[in-house]
């Protein structure tokens, strides 16, 4: 039975208890496969598959597979990757963010958006790796090696080495936080598995006894690596802005990016989470701990985000118009009324317009509008960073050195292998390992002994 306020509306419904939390969210561990899971992992091979042909043709042949010119040098690549690492912004904002602030609905969802935040980042590390050309020759000149190992040491001023030090940090503390999480609900599985499922759950629980010192070391870590996190949130993505902002190019020396590109993160991380926690409610059978109560909160999240991002678009414009620079002006035009107009418009329907929607409280708690809006921005979200890289670029201050890009077959591919491999792992977290923090979610309902004593 859960602890309920006469004000807001409870968080795991149905009655559950202790028990039941345990049994619910082991059960999909416990047992096969079913056919809803089975039929999404299989499609998801099929994509990486499919993916990992233009990967290979793209490492044997060279990034002229791709379809950039002397014009055009980052476009598809550039564009998936600021993209995914958008993506995997919500999982440490949800986990860390919201733990301090003490925030209990995150709970349901925060297991899921933590694998979310890894499996995005493996995905947008795929890009700069391949865009090296031939990666195993040149790779580990990103990191900071000594001077004794090779002529020079890495260019400290380069917004590209940033990139690396904020993303690998990013990377390493969310995985250490979302492993952490686990331990918990490992030990539980652990003590209901036999054989070797038992020895595996075992050394991932790594020894956990669930005594009151071992869970007082357990919070106290939770809220070292949310202090460690949560500058993260703000960080990776100012950084990955400055990659723009640091240059000369119309359209990208700006200094309203940093805040501009951390809202639009969150805006899309979170339309994500909600596209994937759906589909888990659905499969799982989880509707009374994902309930429309989260789903309703992370709306509201989602329409105050995106009312920054539509106000940082005009922003933009405003600053190019009040600069007078004749070249600044023109990018801003070009976007509008040029060739990649569509590219645009499609940017403004898709962030500005749709999320929107959701100040009526009939969409922002009907599941299937939900559903649709969060893939509508999603999709807004990877064209504003198309807009933003490729019409910065395709006009520059030189008109005879003007070019259009056409993504090829290989830059499609590519994109669609890093779908194939999110979406892969995320399946494979979603059956083998528990998806709802059971831990978490226990400790905001009544024990069964203290119904009983009701």
């Amino acid at each position: 039975m859960q602890v309920t306020s006469t004000v807001r509306k409870p968080l795991v419904t149905g009655g559950k208890t202790v028990h039941d939390v345990t049994e619910d969210i082991c059960r999909h561990v416990e047992s096969k496969p079913n056919k809803l899971w089975g039929m999404a992992f299989g499609i998801s091979v099929i994509t990486l598959l499919i993916g990992s042909i233009a990967v290979v043709a793209t490492v044997w042949n060279g990034i002229g597979m791709w379809g950039l010119n002397k014009t055009v040098g980052w476009a598809w690549d550039i564009t998936n990757f600021v993209w995914w690492v958008g993506i995997g912004h919500a999982g440490t904002l949800i986990s860390a963010v919201l733990l301090l602030f003490r925030q209990k609905w995150r709970m349901a969802i925060n297991r899921a958006s933590e694998a979310m935040t890894i499996f995005a980042v493996i995905c947008a590390a795929q890009f700069p790796i391949l865009h090296m050309g031939r990666p195993w020759l040149g790779a580990y000149w990103a990191l900071p090696l000594p001077n004794t190992f090779g002529s020079l040491w890495v260019n400290f001023n380069s917004p590209l080495l940033w990139d690396v030090f904020a993303i690998s940090t990013y990377f390493s503390v969310s995985l250490v936080f979302w492993y952490i999480g686990l331990v918990p609900d490992f030990a539980s599985i652990r003590d209901r598995a036999k054989g070797i499922r038992k020895m595996i759950y075992g050394a991932l629980s790594l020894g956990w006894n669930g005594a009151a010192k071992t869970w007082s070391r357990y919070e106290s870590v939770s809220l070292v690596l949310a202090g460690l996190a949560t500058p993260l949130v703000l960080s990776v993505h100012t950084i990955v802005s400055f990659d723009f902002a640091t240059s000369v190019i119309p359209g990208w020396h700006t200094t309203i990016f940093p805040p501009y590109f951390v809202a639009g993160a969150i805006f899309s991380g979170f339309a994500m989470v909600l596209t994937l926690m759906i589909v888990t409610r659905e499969v799982f059978k989880l509707h009374d701990y994902i309930t429309m109560e989260h789903i309703e909160l992370m709306n509201i999240v989602i329409i105050v985000t995106g009312s920054i991002v539509g106000i940082a678009y005009i922003t933009e414009f405003f600053v190019a118009w009040y600069s007078g620079v004749p070249a600044e002006q023109y990018a801003f035009f070009n976007r509008m009324q040029g060739p990649y107009w569509w590219a645009y418009w499609s940017m403004m329907t898709c962030n500005v317009i749709s999320p929107q929607l959701f100040w009526s409280k009939k969409i922002r708690t009907n599941i299937a509008a939900t559903f649709i809006i969060s893939i509508i921005v999603n999709i807004g979200m990877w064209f504003e960073r198309f807009v933003i890289i490729v019409t910065s670029l395709h006009r520059d201050f030189l008109p005879s050195s003007w070019a259009m890009f056409y993504p090829t077959v290989y830059d499609a591919g590519v994109y669609l292998f890093t779908f194939g491999l999110f979406f892969t792992c995320f399946f494979l977290f979603a059956k083998f390992f528990p998806v709802i923090n059971m831990a978490e979610v226990k400790s905001i309902i009544k024990s069964s002994s203290e119904k009983t004593a009701e």
